[in-house]
């Protein structure tokens, strides 16, 4: 795995660097010409990504197919075929052939990899003209390419997604001689490559047009935020505006990560742009270093759940439900907030536990110092969420335009602080377009992993396609029995054993294929109070997306978790056991909106009324983070746990208890009934608090 080769260097920036890298499986380290290759194809890559959302007007399939080009050759010219362990002997073959770098061999797998990956754009009219029954160089050219796709896929991911792929490639060519419950009738091989291909249900499919397109776009523009100074700026706002409070170095870890991963929608990214800072305040004020790195991972992994941007897989889910993206983001909102306000609360359970204090004022950076100096980062955020929400533009139109403005930003702030110091503003110019086209080929760097993990992810989609879908389908719906509990249960548990191996986006791509068409049909004949459960496609895509991401933090193998462990000096698995065992929270949330689609605000557009909903589920979540921790206003009995555990199921699902009493409209006299319950619990803690204080008062 990726996590391996992470080595602590005490550079800070090259740490970093690598943590991100490690991400992607981009090994950052190329010198020589092979660097300066690598340096302009990913600038030239950015350059093209960005022509294409504004100038350069190209068929979908031909932008698919040199974006994918791009990201192989990248990946060829910074990944080696073999990588020897830190064990190897020196007289290892791998070492002697000097194959612990790029050797002429990858180059030239690289350039048979491109040109496998721009076929279907160099020779469109002549495989147009003959659909469905390629010749024999495409049958050459396509074998060749899903190859290449997959060993780079392996190079840069690890070999999880690849042998999943492969597994699905035998079974459309093994199908006919399988057993009667997994068989059908296969495909040949002409068929399968056509499809695979030389097709838009393959590789070229969906997951890699949005990859192409919206996901390029948002990674280029998170990646440049950061190296602009964006995520160092947000977590030094949190700082100063929550550090003072109790647990406050936390509370601040928890907001600096919900803005952060709302731009860079990345885990691992996010706990080493703001863990950095955050990990050893938190320390500092006495929160013990697993907690304080599984607080971070908690906090980054559900960034990728914090709308504007989220994660890449919520841009698919788009093109999947085929609803613009604004409504992928509408309905992520409620779930993403309550989880991170119950977040807050566990930040602040814990430093209640643990007897911390805030900082003191002289520990804090100045608020106002800090919004000063770094004001104009909110320039670019600004101008996305006004061109997605006020002008309600594509979201790639608007977050093409928030780069430009984030551009002249990153060339005209060495200016200004030239200008400030007085030294040559020309010099600062020189340096800003420098830190412009440096970023923007560190933006195209961290996209050469997701593009091929939704290429790859694509030839599973289209194994689908050629029938395995119906078969699949009908065996899953015979191991879950008939039962959506039992699915739901399914799909949480493969979705974070997948999720050990791969990327999110791959591990979403897959799971909403298989399960989220069974979970709609499953729910169509399950009925709850009399009525009839209907899950919103949304709701189905949302629930894999969820367990996906969970799985980042997920023991044994949450690289999120290594990432914040190596920064917290800690034990990765305790990390990831303790980070998990705070996001239980998260889990919850998407079996809860499965059947109270209130949550995803389905079909509500009323504004008082999404804020009372968020309100009612936050309030749910903080009872459930109570319950789990064992702690509301003190130390809770097992009465106290049973009392908000039943809150916790009213506030989330209120018609679960008015579907038995009153009618389904009436849930409001649900949200009451679990006030009730919390207001049980903290008058009976407020007592048991003043009578204990008594106690020892006359003691």
């Amino acid at each position: 795995m990726a996590h391996k080769h992470i080595q602590k260097d005490p550079a800070g920036d090259k740490y970093r660097e690598e943590l991100v890298n490690a991400e992607h499986g981009m090994r950052g380290d190329t010198m020589g010409i092979t660097g300066k290759i690598t340096f302009i194809v990913a600038l030239c890559w950015s350059l093209f990504q960005m022509a294409t959302a504004s100038v350069l007007l190209l068929d979908s399939v031909f932008v698919k197919s040199i974006h994918l080009a791009f990201a192989i050759t990248l990946v060829y010219l910074n990944i080696p075929l073999i990588k020897p362990s830190a064990s190897s002997a020196r007289w290892d073959l791998r070492i002697l052939l000097a194959m612990n770098r790029v050797t002429v061999l990858d180059y030239i797998l690289g350039i048979m990899a491109a040109v496998a990956a721009l076929y279907i754009f160099l020779d469109y009219a002549g495989i147009s003209s003959r659909p469905g029954d390629p010749n024999m160089r495409d049958i050459l050219m396509g074998v060749l390419l899903v190859v290449l796709l997959l060993e780079g896929t392996r190079r840069v991911l690890g070999p999880a997604l690849p042998v999943i792929s492969t597994i699905f490639i035998l079974y459309v060519f093994t199908g006919p001689y399988l057993p009667d419950i997994i068989a059908f009738k296969g495909a040949s091989l002409t068929r399968f490559v056509s499809q695979i291909t030389m097709d838009t249900q393959g590789i070229y499919g969906i997951p890699l047009q949005v990859s192409a397109t919206v996901v390029f776009l948002f990674v280029l523009f998170g990646t440049m935020l950061d190296r602009a100074g964006g995520g160092t700026f947000f977590t030094q706002l949190a700082i100063s505006g929550l550090g003072k409070y109790r647990g406050g170095a936390a509370k601040a870890a928890v907001f600096s990560s919900a803005l952060s991963g709302m731009v860079s929608g990345s885990s691992i990214a996010n706990v080493v742009t703001t863990g950095t800072f955050t990990i050893p305040l938190m320390k500092k004020v006495g929160y013990p270093a697993v907690k304080a790195a599984a607080i971070e991972v908690a906090s980054s992994v559900n960034g990728q759940l914090a709308p504007p941007v989220m994660g890449a897989a919520a841009f698919i889910i788009a093109e999947y439900v085929n609803v613009p993206y604004v409504e992928v983001a509408k309905a992520a909102a409620v779930p993403a907030f309550a989880s991170y306000a119950a977040l807050l609360w566990i930040t602040h359970v814990e430093a209640c536990k643990l007897g911390l204090r805030g900082l003191s004022k002289d520990e804090l950076p100045r608020a106002w110092h800090v919004l000063r100096n770094g004001l104009h980062f909110l320039l670019p955020l600004g101008m996305l969420l006004y061109e997605l929400i006020a002008l309600q533009h594509s979201a790639e139109l608007s977050v093409f335009r928030a780069i430009c403005v984030l551009a002249v930003i990153i060339v005209l702030q060495p200016v200004c602080i030239a200008h400030v110091h007085k030294t040559s503003k020309w010099a600062g110019f020189k340096l800003g377009v420098k830190n412009l086209l440096n970023s923007m080929a560190a933006g195209a760097n961290n996209m050469a992993g997701v593009a091929l993990a939704t290429a790859s992810a694509g030839i599973i989609v289209g194994c689908v396609s050629l029938g395995l879908g119906q078969q699949i389908t009908s065996f899953v719906e015979i191991l879950s029995m008939g039962n959506i509990f039992l699915l739901l249960f399914i799909t949480a548990a493969a979705s974070l054993l997948l999720g050990m191996g791969l990327p999110t986006t791959a591990n979403y791509i897959i799971m909403a294929s298989l399960t989220a068409p069974v979970l709609v049909e499953l729910a169509s004949n399950f009925t709850i109070h009399g009525m009839q459960l209907a899950v919103p496609l949304m709701a189905a895509h949302l629930y894999c997306f969820y367990f996906g991401i969970l799985a980042d933090d997920t023991p044994p193998v949450g690289l999120a978790a290594y990432a914040g462990a190596a920064i917290a000096n800690a034990s990765p698995i305790a990390v990831g056991i303790q980070g998990f065992f705070y996001d239980i929270r998260t889990a919850l949330l998407p079996l809860f909106f499965i059947f109270n689609h209130d949550i995803i605000l389905w079909n509500i557009d009323s504004l008082p009324l999404a804020v009372f909903i968020f309100a009612m589920t936050a309030l749910g979540m903080v009872c459930f983070a109570s319950f789990v921790q064992g702690w509301y206003v003190t130390y809770t009995n097992l009465f106290d746990r049973v009392l908000l555990l039943g809150a916790t199921v009213v506030l989330m699902y209120p018609a679960l208890l008015t579907g038995f009493f009153l009618p389904h409209e009436q849930r409001h006299f649900g949200y009451a009934a679990g006030l009730g319950l919390m207001a049980i619990v903290y008058v009976r803690q407020k007592a048991s608090l003043k009578l204990a204080t008594k106690k020892e008062a006359v003691a």
